[in-house]
């Protein structure tokens, strides 16, 4: 399952929001019906994850986790507080929780991107602010697909 593309989308002034036909389609060839947002823990955006991306995101911080570490456990602990179990009503809608209306920075305009197995949520501005350095790209996209990495 991957998303690709950016695709626009209106909030309503409940907080609602359509998750794009696109992404919708590849949801449901997956046969995945529960998502879980959060604030993304690099950028100033949320995630969707679908629920078997979120499952696996879990096991593998589980799994390298000391029980008995109070720095994991917090580390754990910080990594599912905040999060909202997501179901599209009968229009593919969802409600966006204030609380992660704010953190985002996000009011009337969604930019939805698929980042690979997840549904990225930016504000135009923070997008735009994120994207900047258009002429970094080409040469990080280089060393990133050298052979010398791979």
């Amino acid at each position: 399952m991957r998303f690709t593309g950016t695709i626009e989308a209106k909030l309503d002034a409940k907080g609602r929001v359509f998750l794009p036909s696109a992404f919708r389609k590849v949801l449901e060839l997956a046969q995945e019906d529960v998502l879980y947002l959060r604030k993304d823990d690099f950028e100033d955006c949320l995630t969707l994850c679908p629920g078997s991306v979120w499952d696996a995101q879990l096991d593998k911080l589980r799994a390298s986790m000391n029980p008995f570490n109070r720095d994991d456990r917090n580390t754990f602990r910080q990594f599912v507080m905040n999060v909202e179990e997501v179901k599209l009503d009968g229009n593919g809608r969802f409600l966006i929780p204030k609380k992660m209306l704010d953190v985002a920075g996000l009011s009337s305009v969604v930019n939805f991107i698929g980042y690979d197995e997840v549904i990225e949520l930016w504000s135009p501005e923070k997008q735009e602010a994120l994207c900047e350095k258009k002429e970094e790209y080409p040469k990080a996209l280089e060393t990133m697909m050298s052979e010398k990495n791979n």
